[in-house]
């Protein structure tokens, strides 16, 4: 073998070091967190995912899911809030981002299998209580069928966001895309049918009746909500190509881009990550270049809110001690406190709360930053980024967060960061 020049030894030296590298261990992490995911948070009886986990114990870790019977009832509240049944529809839809993602990468053809599971379960979310478009936030898993009646918009931004990303993927074969273009054309029929005036912009209930919270209202919202309603006319449109959609998502998206102006610079992370999804939907099918432009600009002022929250949320979890960060759940029914609540009953966590919500939080935002001029990223917030998955203690998390941190990461390397 010939000996390789000085200069060209020096050059790829240089280069190697230059080159983006993973942090020592990170592949091991992420597959802890890819298996902790599918193994604990994943409910196979609907093929969707839970909120949290309550025990580490095998086949323990979700017991506390409401009974059938509970969910019938609509206990302890219609939205099935803090049951572990709240997010499904939610964390689904950013699955499906995940899956997307990482199928760019690796290419692997088990992850077909995987995205068509996750299909299913947000398919069966919006079809197995006989409501045309309505998306449930999840499905109980004892009997495979019943629902709490009331979701929000923020369910139906990621279900759209998730389907209509599949839908653009290779992932998606004809017979899934047709599957995609009915449950899409669906959802785009129940809000052009109630999200009315009369309504109050409300898509309303699955009973039909008027969401007593205001989280279904799709109209006359704030400035994180404000793009929700014309992206989903947007998605619909750009699957069927049904003219009905595409006047909806004009008629809307003008006022809803000026209305996306300034949105709280307070905002918790996942407002935030619906509203940057719901943005990035509208900047990619937009066919006016001054609104697009305009899309972008309020993209990357989602994007410089979001890595002000990174960098908040990394310093909570560098205060919470290694117990604190493994803490699990609890069962709800064994909270005393809520049941003398005044008012709409919500299980309350207590101490459980934060972490839940700083685990999610910490994925949530680092996922945004890389929605948008993803090259952007500074090798400090890279080198945060990597810390914080491979600081983290997968095994001992019980916080639905861990599909951000996926997908932070998967997003991370589509974008050639984080590379091994």
């Amino acid at each position: 073998m010939q000996p390789r020049p000085l200069l060209a030894l020096i050059f790829a030296t240089t280069c190697a070091s230059l080159a983006p590298a993973e942090e020592p261990g990170l592949s091991t992490q992420i597959a802890q967190a890819w298996d902790v995911t599918w193994s604990r948070f994943y409910l196979p009886q609907v093929q969707t995912f839970g909120d949290y986990l309550s025990s580490y114990d095998k086949g323990k870790e979700q017991a506390h899911l409401p009974t059938a019977e509970e969910v019938k009832r609509q206990y302890p509240n219609p939205c099935g809030y803090s049951t572990g049944m709240e997010d499904g529809a939610i964390l689904g839809g950013a699955m499906l981002s995940v899956l997307c993602d990482r199928f760019a990468v690796t290419g692997e053809e088990g992850l077909r299998e995987k995205a068509a599971s996750v299909f299913a379960g947000l398919k069966l979310c919006t079809t197995v209580h006989g409501v045309r478009g309505f998306v449930a936030r999840n499905v109980c898993p004892e009997d495979a069928k019943s629902v709490y009646i009331n979701s929000s918009r923020d369910q139906v931004t990621h279900f759209v966001h998730g389907l209509w990303q599949y839908y653009r993927s290779p992932l998606a074969d004809e017979a899934m895309k047709k599957e995609i273009r009915v449950v899409l054309g669906d959802v785009a029929e129940r809000m052009l049918a109630f999200v009315t005036p009369e309504n109050d912009y409300d898509f309303c209930r699955a009973d039909g009746t008027r969401c007593p919270l205001g989280i279904c209202r799709m109209w006359n919202v704030q400035a994180h909500e404000a793009a929700r309603l014309p992206m989903i006319y947007a998605a619909a449109w750009d699957v069927t190509r049904e003219e009905r959609y595409r006047e909806a998502w004009r008629r809307h998206a003008a006022e809803a881009i000026a209305q996306s102006a300034a949105p709280g610079e307070n905002k918790p992370a996942y407002a935030l990550l619906q509203m940057q999804c719901s943005l990035e939907v509208l900047h990619e099918l937009e066919p006016d270049a001054a609104l697009k432009a305009t899309i972008y600009e309020r993209m990357m002022h989602v994007r410089d809110l979001a890595a002000k929250r990174f960098d908040s949320v990394r310093a909570q979890i560098g205060k919470k001690s290694a117990d604190e960060m493994r803490m699990t759940g609890p069962d709800w029914r064994k909270v005393p406190e809520w049941k003398n609540q005044k008012g709409y009953p919500n299980p309350q966590w207590g101490p459980f709360r934060e972490i839940w919500h700083i685990t999610r939080e910490a994925g949530e935002s680092a996922l945004i930053l890389l929605m948008v001029e993803p090259g952007a990223l500074s090798a400090a917030q890279q080198t945060a980024l990597a810390d914080l998955l491979r600081r983290f203690d997968y095994a001992h998390n019980s916080s639905c967060g861990i599909v951000y941190h996926l997908a932070a990461y998967w997003k991370a390397r589509r974008n050639h960061l984080l590379n091994p």
